[in-house]
């Protein structure tokens, strides 16, 4: 079911695959399959929701855990940063005032979720904590998560048929910028562009290089090319 590839990497080995181009493809080729921007969003979450199940409900298989967790952080720190690039500043453009309130109060969640995930990222399996801080996690996220799909996604989807073709373009442009950015948590970096932005393009060679050292499930996209 899982295979890891253990094998040494030189520096310049590790620089070419940080994004390696099939990734970037795949990545890509998913995000122009989404017709909008909220199914975009919709199916991370899904995702999220299906990794945090995978750790939650299989304690003592370790390598199981570890693998699923590892996704799980990969999945939601390059949603986040995604979000924070490309959702919210939309909120911000077509919304008004209100979209500013709404982008704000979901920075202020993410940087929570953030911070939690900082802390269970560094943590393994056999810690007697990690379920505990996962748990501690998804409660703050899952109800953003609700949030979002309840209220902030369909408000923005009603404003963007206003403009052909401009929800299919975010969840173009989200898939592209998920590629590139950092896929640990970095809640120093902030919630807001352009200052996010560089500090990202700093973060994300280093944590995609020791990605390609970690676990993560086989029957995933894999961030960890060796394993395609």
């Amino acid at each position: 079911m899982f295979s890891v590839r253990t094998a040494p990497l030189t520096l310049r080995q590790c620089s070419k695959y940080c994004v390696s181009p099939s990734f970037a493809r795949r990545t890509f080729a998913q995000a122009v399959k989404m017709s909008s921007i909220s199914e975009a969003i919709k199916k991370d979450h899904r995702e999220l929701e299906q990794y945090y199940n995978e750790v939650i409900n299989n304690q003592g298989d370790h390598d199981h855990q570890e693998r699923y967790g590892n996704q799980f952080v990969w999945e939601l720190a390059r949603h986040s940063v995604g979000e924070e690039l490309v959702v919210y500043p939309a909120f911000e453009k077509y919304l008004g005032s209100k979209g500013k309130e709404m982008a704000e109060s979901d920075r202020k969640d993410h940087h929570v979720v953030k911070e939690l995930l900082k802390s269970f990222q560094n943590m393994k399996p056999s810690d007697p904590d990690y379920v505990t801080k996962l748990k501690e996690l998804w409660a703050p996220l899952s109800e953003h998560i609700k949030e979002e799909e309840e209220r902030d996604l369909p408000t923005l989807e009603q404003k963007l048929q206003e403009v052909e073709g401009e929800s299919a373009s975010m969840a173009k442009s989200f898939g592209r910028t998920k590629a590139f950015v950092p896929s640990r948590s970095h809640p120093s970096a902030g919630e807001h562009p352009p200052f996010e932005t560089a500090m990202g393009l700093l973060a994300a060679p280093i944590d995609h290089i020791a990605d390609l050292f970690r676990k993560f499930p086989d029957n995933t996209i894999s961030p960890n090319p060796s394993t395609k």
